[in-house]
């Protein structure tokens, strides 16, 4: 059974400040919580500490392969005071933030993903699983991005947060002298189709409904986007660079580009 304190400390992880003083994140969900534990050995982010129902620790046996990380009993009523959500998941995890420094000159080499000021946790966390789907090099995410371990972005990458090499960074510094064409989306840009094969490139996706800020789009070489057949105004941010990471990676497929 579970103390006040240790309530208070899991409930407390809900916002970013308590977050960044702890130095730890949480995620739950049974599933992402698996993943974590099959590769929480070589993960970014190694799990410390798992909070379970009955329901959970009867069915799930990769905590046994993870002796390292003690697993905590508690109550169907107990977790749905813990939980993050609506309707309670059967497992909560908390995990150590790690943080690294962008390596100098990385950028030139492979193809790498920005966010630029994007604010929404969904679209954040899905554009991690794009970049996971895609095989990128790695993730920037700006500096006024959704915090990278809110429990939103963490859910909604599904696992793929832990896969992907994602580094926070003054965005707009990141890229200055970068070696690589730097591709914007914006739907005034060239068409995606006609891109030429890239081994290297860094594409960037900009915030929801301002697009790329001015000193971030002074880096800019290119502008991309997805040419319009229908009525929308606009693509989810997430879709809109998906179809531009298969356009480049078909791309060097075609030009047989590792």
């Amino acid at each position: 059974m579970l103390n006040k304190a240790d309530l208070s400390r899991l409930r407390d992880l809900r916002e970013k400040k308590h977050r960044e003083s702890a130095g730890v994140y949480v995620v739950e969900g049974a599933k992402v919580v698996a993943e974590l534990l099959a590769g929480n050995a070589r993960s970014n982010f190694p799990l410390l500490e798992i909070y379970a129902t009955p329901e959970w620790a009867g069915r799930d046996r990769s905590a046994a392969e993870n002796p390292a990380v003690p697993v905590t009993a508690v109550t169907t009523a107990e977790m749905a005071r813990l939980s993050h959500f609506p309707t309670p998941s059967p497992v909560l995890a908390v995990g150590r933030i790690v943080r690294e420094a962008l390596p100098p000159g990385v950028l030139g080499h492979g193809l790498t993903l920005a966010l630029d000021g994007v604010q929404d946790a969904g679209n954040v966390g899905t554009l991690l699983r794009v970049a996971d789907w895609f095989g990128l090099d790695r993730v920037l995410l700006s500096t006024d991005c959704a915090d990278l371990f809110s429990q939103k972005v963490i859910n909604a990458s599904m696992g793929s947060f832990a896969r992907v090499r994602i580094y926070t960074v003054p965005l707009a510094a990141a890229l200055a002298g970068c070696t690589a064409p730097v591709l914007g989306c914006d739907l005034a840009g060239d068409s995606v189709h006609i891109l030429p094969p890239l081994r290297d490139a860094v594409l960037v996706v900009g915030g929801e409904g301002r697009g790329l800020s001015p000193a971030v789009a002074a880096h800019i070489t290119r502008r991309v986007t997805v040419p319009r057949h229908g009525g929308a105004e606009s693509l989810n941010a997430a879709v809109a660079a998906a179809v531009v990471c298969d356009n480049l990676r078909r791309a060097q497929a075609s030009a047989g580009l590792p």
